[in-house]
């Protein structure tokens, strides 16, 4: 494969949005290893990133997949890369499933746990691009999907489930659903056009908005919940005011009569708020 192709599917898994979800997964993993009774490998931590991408990559590549119809119409989407013809739609079902069956096999070397539990996750993650055309609630789909990461990576070092990482991973559902909806106002008329469900489709622009406003306001609730009860340390304490004033900040930049800015607000501020607070937690259970 040339290095063009490579950055083709790169280009079609949005790899760049790892970053949502993978300081989550790395969270998960601290909070494991961090325990007393619990010693770190370097790889397991290798197997708990590449299950990430591998299950990342079969979930994007999917999504494109089923919704090339849709993306050729959409002024927005034909540009990616099987509407356009860059990536035949065939190939890119075929990457689809070498990524299911890496993320299999890479949760078989981990423990057994997580090995039994790889089809559920797997199709969680799958089923995401099918909800859109039946039920205005995609975007808590996809907010589970992402949500699976820290709970993941804690159960793939100890093969035990803890109310912590589940806590995480119910701010994780709340906070990625809350800007996939922000996210979806961008096509809230395509959508309505082509009998696609969607909260924007649903409500209207506003009362969408409102809708983010709530599910961020839960997930800043709960990474102060997080500080109160479990994890007391100033670096948390640091952390979790920046990803909470990012999440106040991305809400100033789409307005109800204008969502220029929706990208900014989508890919980038969460990305930072992401990786800042990922590596402020991460600091304060090592320290």
């Amino acid at each position: 494969m040339s290095v063009s192709s490579i950055k083709h599917y790169v280009s079609l898994v949005k790899f760049s949005h790892t970053i949502f979800a993978m300081p989550f997964a790395l969270i998960g993993f601290t909070l494991a290893v961090s325990r007393d009774d619990m010693v770190f490998h370097w790889r397991l931590l290798l197997l708990v990133i590449l299950c990430m991408v591998f299950a990342r990559n079969s979930a994007m590549a999917f999504n494109r997949y089923i919704d090339e119809k849709f993306d050729k119409l959409n002024p927005r989407t034909a540009v990616r890369e099987i509407p356009s013809g860059i990536i035949p739609k065939q190939q890119a079902l075929l990457f689809v499933i070498v990524n299911c069956i890496f993320f299999i096999a890479t949760t078989f070397f981990i423990n057994q746990r997580c090995f039994f539990l790889s089809p559920v996750a797997l199709f969680v993650v799958l089923f995401y691009s099918y909800t859109k055309r039946f039920t205005p609630l995609c975007h808590l789909i996809l907010g589970a999907g992402l949500s699976l990461a820290p709970i993941g990576a804690y159960l793939a070092v100890t093969g035990q489930f803890h109310p912590l990482p589940m806590l995480f991973s119910f701010a994780v559902f709340t906070w990625v659903s809350g800007f996939d909806i922000l996210y979806a106002l961008q096509d809230e008329d395509f959508d309505r056009e082509h009998q696609l469900k969607s909260i924007p489709v649903l409500l209207g622009r506003k009362n969408a908005m409102m809708v983010s406003n709530l599910l961020h306001f839960i997930t800043a609730l709960l990474i102060v919940y997080i500080g109160v009860v479990y994890l007391t340390s100033s670096w948390y304490i640091i952390g979790a005011s920046i990803f909470n004033g990012l999440l106040i900040y991305q809400h100033t930049l789409v307005k109800h009569d204008d969502i220029s800015r929706v990208n900014l607000a989508f890919g980038t501020t969460n990305g930072i708020a992401s990786a800042l607070f990922a590596t402020f937690v991460i600091i304060g259970l090592l320290a």
